[in-house]
């Protein structure tokens, strides 16, 4: 994996808040090595490290996305929901932004069929065939897109497994790492103070609570991934 500069500027993340990590009580030992110092009660990460590991994981971005491989951004915090999809959207990215369903990938024969059964219902109605059902079993198909829309919106053009996941709250999206794990998938992972840093392939240890911390980890990414994608076209 070659090794690119990425504009990864330390005052451009104090700016963000990236290094404030929890509470000095609320803590994961195995954060000691990311932590730099204690401020009134509050562990600040060390940000050399941050950018040293976000620097990698842009590295390993550009190179996958350089090859056509496919990424899934995974984060269900509600205030950053709309944040995750412009990103993937904007790298052309799959995401889950509202909930993760236990087993989305360990039992991807199910989440095909689900994707599939929400393809067909949308080409349904696109094509005018709700106009000639009854109104009742049209409310409850809506309802079925709407539903199906609101949780799996954003994988909806995913054919395959994830060649790369991105999560941007470990303890939240726990369960998707795990899955993750168990089908190899590599995975990229925010780490704030509390979290376990062994549990993704790269750990970024960076505050996952405040909105400017997670954008500024996220648009480092994502530029990677667009600037992958552009090679690849050019190549082509």
């Amino acid at each position: 994996m070659t090794r690119r500069y990425w504009n990864i500027n330390l005052k451009e993340m104090i700016e963000a808040g990236v290094h404030f990590g929890h509470g000095i009580k609320k803590w994961n030992p195995k954060m000691a090595p990311y932590i730099s110092a204690k401020r009134k009660g509050t562990h600040i990460i060390n940000l050399a490290r941050t950018a040293r590991f976000l620097s990698e994981a842009c590295d390993l971005v550009f190179d996958a996305a350089s090859q056509g491989k496919s990424f899934l951004i995974v984060g269900t915090k509600k205030r950053a929901t709309d944040l995750v999809a412009s990103a993937a959207i904007r790298a052309r990215c799959h995401y889950v932004n509202k909930k993760w369903f236990s087993g989305m990938l360990t039992n991807w024969s199910i989440t095909k069929t689900r994707l599939s059964q929400f393809r067909d219902l949308r080409a349904e109605e696109k094509m005018g065939k709700f106009h000639h059902l009854p109104k009742r079993d049209v409310a409850i198909l809506k309802r079925k897109l709407s539903t199906l829309q609101r949780y799996l919106g954003g994988i909806k053009y995913m054919t395959r497994l994830p060649d790369i996941v991105i999560v941007l709250d470990q303890q939240k999206e726990y369960i998707a790492l795990r899955e993750c794990a168990i089908l190899g998938i590599p995975t990229i992972s925010l780490v704030d103070t509390n979290c376990d840093p062994d549990l993704a392939n790269i750990s970024i240890p960076a505050n996952d609570d405040t909105m400017t911390s997670i954008r500024l980890i996220l648009n480092k990414l994502v530029f990677s991934i667009c600037e992958g994608r552009s090679l690849y076209i050019r190549n082509r």
